[in-house]
């Protein structure tokens, strides 16, 4: 077998880097950025003042929001009342992959109050989508 010419190793082994960075850069995901969460302290005498001390976050209603990425998009309806959310709903589900493996987000927003949800594997692509919905949908209802 021929020896391989430094040249042509250096050559290789760059194509190579390029190829790996453009592979990771292209399949980044975005970072959330969440609300701050208002914090309630349990003290007896100071329970009432601060709760009406704390605002709200968001507005009361129905909002609608989108996710989209190279396998597809996402849409939602997310309810908000009294600065929680009560109900999301997926409206629209037009992915590379199956509904049914994201059809538990909705029920996770609504127990951890926030877009932030775990990946679910073999649907990263949709997870991402929803949750980029749901940001778009709580950032629509910002006050």
């Amino acid at each position: 077998m021929a020896k391989m010419s430094k040249p042509w190793i250096v050559l290789c082994s760059t194509a190579i880097s390029a190829i790996y960075a453009a592979g990771y850069f292209a399949t980044e995901s975005q970072a959330m950025q969440l609300p701050p969460q208002a914090v309630q302290t349990s003290s007896p005498q100071s329970s009432i003042s601060q709760t009406t001390k704390a605002k709200a976050v968001y507005k009361d209603g129905t909002y609608t929001g989108s996710g989209r990425n190279r396998r597809g998009s996402i849409g939602v309806t997310v309810t908000i009342k009294q600065d929680k959310i009560t109900d999301v709903e997926i409206s629209n589900f037009a992915m590379h992959y199956s509904e049914r493996d994201v059809v538990g987000l909705p029920n996770e927003v609504l127990q951890k109050q926030s877009a932030r949800v775990d990946n679910v594997s073999g649907a990263t692509y949709s997870t991402q989508a929803f949750e980029d919905a749901v940001q778009d949908a709580l950032s629509k209802a910002k006050i």
